[in-house]
């Protein structure tokens, strides 16, 4: 998006943590500082330049040991259970400051602020409540949501990762910023709900859902509790769905040879195996992997992405015969086709893909992520599979598409807008997980069955399929027409 907007005639800068990280990028320069009110006393973030792979946007970072309290690198911490977000919250509420502080003072302020997600939303506790950040005011804020299942919800007090601790001299209006099923806590995604100038997601029908109550029942999510206040924003004009985009540059190139697929997997794993040696899931994937056939199978169907359960819960729905919907797909491909599993995520999915995978001869489980064997599952694939039990935009469905690989998608959110049935790929529904979970094996099946039978209209959905374009352009278009406000 930044680059995008560049090429539109804007002047960009983003902001982010080092992390410990960006600020010894080579050719990372110092600007010097910006002080930042923090637990009660003032901080000193150094502020660094940092070139990018666009060279008209500007990077900034800001460093300071709050942003890395787990080490360089270490983006995001994993609190237990019951203390969601704790470490996280504390270093976001941090960067709220510093970036309110760093915009105030800086000689050329922007025309507008753009948040992203939960993390970036305490900007808005700087610019509504502290009396020093009052000139932000006249700023356009726009704030774009992701994901709403992340909201990044802390006490107010009471507990070293809580509003009052993070910032006690602030004088603040709770009924802006409390989560409103638990009306003790902040929630920064809430105050950003309420109070920024304009609000997108990055699909429309996500933009759509998310104004509907949750119901598992149903398999529905929708408003994860801010539906009200989501649905509040749109009544008044303030909520949009503009559609992410994906960078297209020329031809994708010609579909790998099965041998480098295998042996780019081969090698991923063995390096994977030198970090964690003897891993139980490494050493099954290496072992598949050794026993493939030289001719690829018939059938290759890929799925790429987190193993968390917005992703995998449709894979793990038992079906009536007790068998989940990711036993009955390898299943059915027989002794004539695989399906490669690559992601990583949360340790208890992570634990039920092997499970499964130690049953499903058919199931390569490559736990991790690999950009170098991502890229060539994506153009070598049959089938891409994306069951998601919602999705505000997604990605993996366009780079698939963009190498003509024809997807099965839930028909959710971004997935919804992207992918047309039986004309550029195809999309199951169902009023429960377990008739979603029936259509989703029902359409793999379908869609194989075409393969099989009717190569001329499968190679049709193919070439359809990576006609397709979802540019950055036009989201960029409509961005600075229905957020920013600058309708040509």
């Amino acid at each position: 998006m930044p680059a995008a907007l560049v090429e539109s005639g804007w002047q960009v800068t983003v902001i982010t943590p080092s992390y410990g990280i960006f600020h010894d990028l080579p050719g990372a320069t110092i600007l010097g500082t910006v002080d930042a009110g923090f637990r009660g006393a003032t901080q000193i973030v150094d502020v660094y330049e940092v070139p990018g792979s666009e060279p008209r946007v500007r990077n900034i970072a800001f460093e300071h040991p709050v942003f890395s309290p787990l080490g360089p690198g270490k983006i995001y911490c994993g609190d237990e259970p019951e203390r969601p977000f704790a470490t996280d919250a504390n270093k976001f509420a941090f960067f709220g400051a510093a970036a309110a502080a760093w915009i105030e003072q800086s000689p050329n302020r922007p025309e507008v602020v753009h948040l992203h997600d939960w993390h970036a939303a305490f900007y808005l506790l700087q610019r509504n409540f502290a009396p020093e950040f009052v000139r932000l005011r006249d700023i356009r804020t726009v704030f774009t949501i992701h994901n709403l299942a992340y909201q990044g919800t802390r006490p107010l007090r009471a507990d070293e990762s809580s509003l009052e601790s993070w910032f006690p001299d602030l004088n603040y209006d709770v009924t802006l910023l409390r989560d409103p099923a638990n009306t003790d806590c902040i929630n920064p995604m809430a105050l950003a709900i309420r109070s920024a100038d304009k609000i997108s997601t990055v699909s429309p029908t996500y933009a759509t859902e998310i104004r509907q109550p949750s119901d598992k029942a149903r398999g529905f999510v929708g408003g994860e509790g801010l539906e009200v206040q989501l649905d509040d924003a749109a009544k008044a004009d303030r909520l949009v769905g503009i559609l992410n985009g994906c960078v297209y540059r020329g031809k994708s190139g010609r579909r790998p040879a099965w041998k480098r697929i295998v042996t780019l997997a081969t090698d991923q794993v063995t390096a994977w195996l030198e970090s964690e040696p003897g891993a139980v899931d490494q050493e099954l994937a290496r072992s598949r992997l050794a026993a493939l056939p030289d001719e690829r199978p018939e059938q290759v169907l890929v799925s790429i992405g987190r193993l968390v359960r917005q992703k995998m819960s449709l894979f793990f729905e038992e079906l009536v015969d007790g068998r989940t919907t990711l036993e009955q797909i390898a299943a059915q491909l027989g002794h004539n086709g695989k399906f490669i599993l690559l992601g990583s995520g949360e340790a208890e999915l992570e634990q039920r893909v092997l499970e499964i995978a130690k049953r499903c001869e058919q199931l390569i489980f490559l736990r991790g992520y690999s950009e170098t064997l991502a890229d060539p599952l994506y153009r070598g694939g049959d089938l891409f599979l994306m069951p998601s039990s919602f999705e505000p935009c997604g990605i993996s469905q366009m780079l698939a598409m963009r190498a003509a690989q024809p997807c099965v998608v839930h028909g959710v959110g971004g997935l919804r807008d992207t992918v047309e049935h039986d004309r550029t790929g195809f999309v199951f529904a169902g009023n429960t997980p377990g008739e979603q979970a029936a259509e989703f094996v029902t359409t793999v099946q379908q869609a194989l069955a075409l393969k099989a039978n009717d190569a001329d209209r499968w190679q049709r959905i193919c070439i359809r399929a990576a006609s397709q374009r979802f540019g950055w352009e036009q989201s960029a278009q409509q961005t600075v027409e229905h957020l920013y406000g600058f309708a040509d």
